[in-house]
């Protein structure tokens, strides 16, 4: 089939190198334009951009397909399908209508469950046991669509954001395959607007540990911040002041205390058990401002922890 593509994060790369690896022609590939980066705010390319790069595929990136001579060139690329995974744009009705096939869309959700930008970290938070992708039949909405196909996948307890991350794209990959080769047989399933929840962005003011929360729902804040933003709290110490903790990973110990949450309960020989509002917490990998990432037997070494707030 003729594809456009259109995608921008890493997400987004394995199912563009599944699609050229399965034969199908790839006659555009569109992404965000090249935004500032780092320190230096210089001026860099997403990933799916590198990966179209390396494939001498067509590149397209304007600021909005809202403008008709972006719908006109991008009509000129005479697809019969489209293909989005986390493109970062809403799609206005005639760039919808314009392949053939129409647009088709993969989700890292269930949906109507976490529909929006960050479904595979709200899964993770909200402790669902399960989620998968979706390949959807776009409309005007936001991830509205008739469902055309779904793959499930089970979350793990030890899942973070990132290792779920790689399994759903491996399986959205799989499914957008599948969906192409089946195009003409799928039937549309539409979606139960009883079930719906939204997934919005993650802000930085979530990533603040509540120890009055239990361990069970910080272990899965942990996780799903996990590589972005990190979960942190407030660490104190005799041997530095009231610093920003970074908590990587972490494990919990189904044993009650009586000590308050956020009360260091041992830290010591390897370990260190924080209190919480139900059960404790023991941390694995963990970062001290400044400092580097260490696992906790590291970490305990060259501090003594009192206390985090």
């Amino acid at each position: 089939m003729r594809v456009l593509f259109a995608g921008t994060p890493e997400f987004s790369v394995g199912v563009l190198e599944t699609l050229i690896t399965a034969g199908h022609e790839i006659v555009g590939v569109y992404c965000q334009p090249d935004r500032p980066k780092g320190r230096g705010r210089v001026l860099s390319a997403c990933p799916v951009k590198k990966t179209a790069l390396e494939h001498n595929l067509d590149i397209f990136q304007p600021e909005s397909l809202k403008n008709e001579a972006e719908q006109q060139t991008l009509a000129s690329l005479n697809a019969d399908v489209m293909v989005v995974v986390a493109y970062g744009q809403l799609l206005p009705k005639v760039v919808l209508e314009t392949p053939k096939y129409g647009c088709l869309n993969i989700h890292a959700s269930l949906l109507p469950r976490w529909r929006g930008a960050a479904p595979i970290q709200r899964a993770i938070l909200a402790g669902d046991k399960q989620t998968g992708i979706g390949i959807m039949q776009m409309d005007e909405g936001l991830d509205t669509g008739d469902i055309l196909l779904e793959k499930t996948c089970d979350i793990l307890d030890t899942d973070t954001a990132q290792s779920l991350h790689d399994k759903l794209a491996t399986l959205g990959a799989q499914g957008i395959v599948e969906a192409l080769d089946n195009i003409n047989q799928l039937t549309p399933t539409i979606q139960d607007e009883t079930g719906v929840t939204y997934a919005n962005k993650l802000t930085k003011d979530e990533s603040w540990i509540d120890w009055h929360k239990s361990a069970i729902q910080i272990n899965q804040q942990i996780r799903a911040f996990n590589p972005y933003p990190i979960a942190q709290s407030n660490a104190l110490s005799d041997k530095f002041d009231d610093k920003v903790l970074r908590v990587f990973s972490a494990r919990v110990v189904d044993k009650t205390t009586n000590k308050n949450p956020g009360e260091v309960v041992n830290c010591s020989k390897g370990m260190c058990l924080v209190a919480t509002g139900g059960g404790m917490l023991s941390l694995e990998t963990v970062q001290l401002a400044g400092k580097k990432v260490l696992n906790i037997k590291d970490f305990t070494n060259a501090n003594q922890l009192i206390k985090l707030e």
